[in-house]
């Protein structure tokens, strides 16, 4: 999957984030990165804590284990979990 690699004691996750969508929700892959639609709006880095929120619930780990590496203000970001393996992500996610 090209959207998630490990690295030691964390994985990164390159997803593409759709705000104002109807729920939140992990959709699979898109153009090589996990689509996530968030009901947040992206205004105030409501989206942002959203998928903080989201990633840190499915996954079962803190949300100060889930960190916004790149793309605070895009929809493409890199995001980093501690905590878990790409197996479990895997499983959590769906996809």
């Amino acid at each position: 999957m090209p959207w998630l690699r490990e690295v030691p004691g964390a994985v990164i996750l390159e997803v593409l984030v759709q705000p104002r969508a109807s729920r939140t929700r992990a959709v699979g892959e898109h153009g090589g990165r996990l689509k996530i639609q968030l009901a947040a709006p992206p205004v105030d880095g409501e989206a942002n804590r959203a998928l903080v929120g989201f990633l840190a619930e499915a996954l079962g780990v803190r949300k100060g284990d889930v960190a916004i590496e790149r793309g605070e203000t895009g929809r493409r970001k890199t995001i980093r979990v501690a905590g878990v393996d790409a197996a479990a992500v895997r499983a959590a996610l769906g996809c």
